[in-house]
């Protein structure tokens, strides 16, 4: 069942696949509605695209958006949203085939990324009452049911000004401007690169979609630290350490990603279990490099071992991962572990816009 994200014009993609069935029943047309059928059609006259999944049984996945809809949005009680600039979700939809494997969260992952660069301050969607799982994930991610439209549809909105920064999924893909420091975690290139695939592609929004997309938003790091200078909730810098034999490590070692860690467990500590291993197996989920033998092969032989649980914020790219060489030269590399940088606010927003990120537009009010 391997596939992968792309971006598709609209006239590629099949439009009698079974999977679009749902939406033509959902959306048929009427008197003063476009039909499903229609506005796909009116979408590949014009040449645009939308963000495809696809595998050997067909499409998996589709979504497409609408950047700057000013539209009115009327409600059923009678209250009129104003027009204002809006990135809108006109249509998301996950095969049941791929429930439960994370495909939908790294796809609404990649729309708030886009909604972020955007610089605009509403993103919206809506969606019927009997899609429960589409609406559990944006409930998670913080859109907020306002009304249902006249269509009786739910009518979600997200907006960048009335954040919850208390939980880091519901203010994704922003960070408070509350934020005092931050922390560092080093992974293995090669297991690095299967988590953060990301990480390493070109810094092109609209081009950036691949199989990493599929894994989800939430990584799960299994070690073995004797410490930890971060916390739950706080920031935490990849490092991507080189173990490779060519060229130099000082340049190739480098920051990729920024992340919040959403949860932290000491599974053992000096041989004692904390949890059983059926409790830390359902932690681990799908979330992992390991599998399960891996996973009970270091349970077993660990004396310590925790679970750090990660929600993948923003990433560098491709040009702009920032090496061992340059954190030394500018006071961010502390000569300790960097599982023991405790990273000030200076010192992350430096290290940020060395990876040229917009930390104004990350790191807001």
């Amino acid at each position: 069942m391997a596939g992968k994200f792309e971006r598709k014009q609209f006239s590629e993609i099949n439009l009698n696949d079974p999977f679009f069935d749902s939406l033509k029943a959902d959306y048929p047309g009427t008197s003063s509605s476009t039909g499903f059928v229609q506005w796909f059609a009116a979408k590949a006259a014009d040449g645009k695209r939308a963000l495809i999944f696809e595998d050997d049984q067909g499409v998996g996945a589709f979504v497409n958006l609408k950047p700057n809809e000013a539209e009115e949005i009327n409600l059923a009680n009678g209250i009129v949203l104003p027009k204002t600039a809006r990135l809108k979700i006109t249509t998301i939809k996950i095969d049941k085939r791929y429930r439960n494997q994370r495909i939908g969260e790294g796809a609404l992952g990649l729309t708030l990324w886009q909604w972020r660069d955007l610089g605009i301050n509403e993103i919206y969607v809506t969606v019927f009452d009997k899609h429960i799982s589409l609406i559990l994930l944006l409930e998670k991610y913080g859109f907020i049911h306002v009304g249902n439209n006249l269509n009786g549809e739910r009518v979600y909105i997200k907006d960048r000004r009335n954040l919850d920064f208390s939980d880091p999924c519901k203010s994704f893909p922003f960070l408070s401007d509350q934020v005092q420091h931050a922390g560092c975690l080093a992974i293995d290139m090669e297991y690095h690169d299967t988590m953060f695939a990301s990480s390493d592609l070109a810094n092109t929004l609209q081009e950036r979609v691949d199989i990493s997309v599929a894994n989800g938003l939430k990584k799960v790091y299994i070690g073995k630290p004797y410490s930890l200078a971060f916390k739950v909730g706080e920031p935490v810098l990849v490092y991507r350490k080189y173990t490779g034999t060519g060229g130099r490590p000082g340049y190739k070692s480098v920051i990729t990603t920024y992340c919040v860690a959403t949860r932290i467990e000491k599974i053992k500590v000096n041989g004692r279990a904390q949890y059983s291993y059926d409790q830390f197996l359902r932690m681990v989920g799908n979330k992992s490099v390991y599998n399960e033998d891996e996973l009970k092969e270091k349970y077993d032989t660990w004396a310590s071992l925790t679970l750090i649980e990660l929600l993948y914020y923003g990433y560098f790219g491709a040009g702009n991962n920032v090496n061992w060489m340059w954190l030394k030269s500018n006071d961010c590399w502390p000569g300790t572990h960097p599982m023991n940088f405790r990273y000030t606010r200076s010192q992350f927003e430096k290290i940020l816009r060395e990876g040229k990120v917009d930390v104004g537009n990350v790191i807001i009010n």
